[in-house]
């Protein structure tokens, strides 16, 4: 006669149920890392526009308008560039110490 062992015939149910037991429990959720948006990168840039019949003193604001306009978009591009930039490398960092 084969001597029968208690344990072999209680392995597989021990290992169900520790593979559900496992399967069960939520997985721990923790948002990533998020910037905020600075408020000049999320306002539209205005440029100035000329009237319908300009004089040369209209020609030379506008110019000038123009410019100071353009150099505050660029500032707001590049803050915007760089929020984004720096939520991209936190949430880098964020996923390497999830691992």
């Amino acid at each position: 006669m084969i001597p029968n062992c208690r344990w072999i015939r209680i392995g597989p149910l021990v290992c169900a149920l520790t593979t559900a037991s496992c399967a069960g429990s939520p997985p721990t959720s923790v948002s990533p890392p998020r910037l905020t948006l600075p408020q000049a990168a999320r306002t539209p840039c205005r440029l100035d526009r000329l009237p319908d019949s300009p004089t040369l003193s209209d020609l030379e604001t506008s110019y000038m308008a123009r410019g100071q306009a353009l150099a505050e978009c660029d500032a707001a591009r590049r803050q915007a560039v760089e929020t984004l930039t720096a939520e991209r490398a936190l949430l880098d960092r964020w996923l390497q110490a999830d691992r």
